[in-house]
Parts: structure tokens; sequence; C-alpha cells
């Protein structure tokens, strides 16, 4: 059973490198992705493993994580709706092994996008005239926050947070940011400091190595976006640095996300400083993500983002 449970979770990780290679290099033909895995595979797992592998569901596993990552990345919020039940089943699996579990955390905190595509898409109105129309790729931001604020609603305090939210409003505080913005971590991570995504984000708060190694933090041995600490001060760093950037905290959240060049050059091409305008240009984990972040910040400390002031210092 061990052994079998070792060739499950070697296997899972084969298809979260693919799927990390497929976010760096979109212009990739799939079977090209599935390749570069099995070349891994034959490099760093012994031959027990590589014969395990026909016995395992492959195309489903990796065309999950391919169409996932794919669909995040996509302006089209609708197109995770049908990545829901897949993730769900692929959950246990993740869930019940060590070394899988960091992806397990990961994607359950995305699952929570996969259910609001879902919910959005009765959701909106049929213009008159235009019944059986394609439906458009982006549901209203007003829309998104009342579908997002109705589903954390009921949601229970995250077990960890009762733990690391007074240390970590301590650290954001010092660092001149407003302490309820400790909250993203709910929706980065539900506070689990072990999460880890396929691209290769890691930690309470998801800092990708780039950003994490820019604000001083170590990479490796020992990796300091686990630590939650850290990762917490060095998240308040560059919260505070996007919003004396962009000067609004949904666009620091947009940013932090997807990255300050993207929503910059959106910016620049629409002549506009509101997060609402450019949301259906960007990708739909950012469209998704922000007003979540809203919805749970409200959740937690009945405040909107607009209500939180400035970064001092």
């Amino acid at each position: 059973m061990i052994r079998r449970a070792k060739i499950v979770f070697a296997f899972v990780g084969v298809l979260l490198l693919a799927g990390a290679i497929r976010s760096r290099q979109p212009s990739d033909p799939l079977d090209n992705l599935l390749q570069s895995a099995e070349e891994w595979a034959r490099e760093n797992l012994d031959e027990s493993v590589l014969q395990a592998l026909d016995q395992i569901d492959q195309e489903r596993v990796r065309d999950f994580f391919s169409n996932l990552q794919r669909s995040l990345e996509s302006s089209s919020v609708y197109d995770l709706a049908a990545l829901k039940d897949t993730a769900r089943g692929l959950l246990p699996l993740l869930s019940r092994f060590d070394e899988t579990y960091p992806y397990a955390v990961w994607l359950q905190t995305r699952l929570d996008y996969l259910e609001a595509a879902e919910e959005l898409q009765p959701k909106l109105p049929v213009p008159p005239g235009k019944r059986g129309a394609p439906a458009p790729v982006a549901p209203p931001q007003a829309l998104q926050r009342t579908v997002w604020e109705k589903k954390l609603n009921p949601r229970p305090l995250p077990p960890r947070a009762q733990a690391f939210v007074p240390r970590l409003k301590t650290i954001f505080a010092a660092e001149k940011v407003p302490p309820e913005l400790v909250w993203v971590a709910e929706v980065e991570s539900s506070f689990d400091p072990r999460a880890k995504s396929p691209a290769g984000a890691a930690g309470m708060f998801q800092l990708m190595k780039p950003t994490a190694k820019s604000l001083g933090l170590s990479t490796w041995l020992p990796d300091d976006r686990f630590n939650p600490e850290k990762s917490g001060r060095a998240a308040a760093k560059y919260l505070r640095y996007l919003h004396q950037r962009f000067g609004d905290w949904r666009l620091a959240l947009a940013a932090y996300n997807v990255g300050e060049s993207r929503v910059q050059a959106l910016l620049k091409k629409s002549s506009t400083r509101s997060f609402d305008a450019i949301a259906s240009h960007l990708p739909a984990e950012t469209q998704l993500y922000v007003p979540k972040c809203e919805a749970t910040l409200r959740k937690r400390e009945g405040r909107s983002l607009s209500e939180l002031r400035a970064p001092t210092g």
C-alpha cells in the first residue's frame, strides 16, 4: 500500500510539473508538454513507477491541470465551471499523501472560482431578441461581488486563522499596511503555509520565486515563503508598493495576482484608473480574485476595500 501511494504521488508530481511547464510556455503543443513530463519521469523515477503509469488515467489528470491553467489565464470566467466536478474528484487523491497535500491546498482554494463561475452563469440576463446568443466572457463586477458575498457569508473561520491572524496583523501594521489585508491569506491558501501551486507559487501568501527574491526572501533551503511571518512581511511590503504605484486597493490586489505590468498596460490602454473598467480584459482568475478578496474582507472585518486607508510611510 505504501509503495502504491508513492507511485501515485510521484505520478501526480509529474503532472503538476507538466502544468507548470504549460503555464510558462503556453505556445507549446500539448503533446510536447507530455513528452517533457515523461522525460523528467525517466530521469527521476525508478522503473516500477514508470511501469505503473499505464494503470492510472493519465489523460484525464493531465488534461485537467492543462485546462485549469489555460482557463485561469483566459478572460472567460465561464469556462472554469466545466472543471468543477473534475477538481472535486481529484482533491481526495492529492489530499491523501504528504507529498501532494500542498497542491491540494492550492486546488481547494481555487475550487471556489470554479463554483462561483457556475453560479454566475444562470444569473446573466439575456438581452431581448438575443436568446441563444453566446454569453459574454466576463460577468459584471457588481454581480460577482454579490455572488461572492452570498457564497462566503456562511463560511466558518479557517482552522488556522485564530493562530495566525493576530501575528500577521501585527506584522502588517508594522509595515504601515492596513492589518485587515491579512485576510488575503485566506483567499490564497486558507492560512495553510504549506500551499503550493503547479506554477511555482508557494506559502500562505502564494509568492512566486522572483517576487519573493525581490522582497529579500530566500527561496532555497530554507524557502522563506513557507515561513508565515517572513512571507507575511514580504506580502505586506509588496501590497504597500503596489498601492503606492496604483493608488487603489482593487488595482493593487489585481497586480498582486496577475502582475503589475499587465495591470499597468491595461490602464494605459484604457486611459482609466478603475479596476472595474479593465476587469473583463484580465485573466479569469484575477476577475474573480479581487471581488473574492473584498467579500472575504467584508465577511471577516465588516469593511470594503474602498474603506481601507492608504499605506503610510
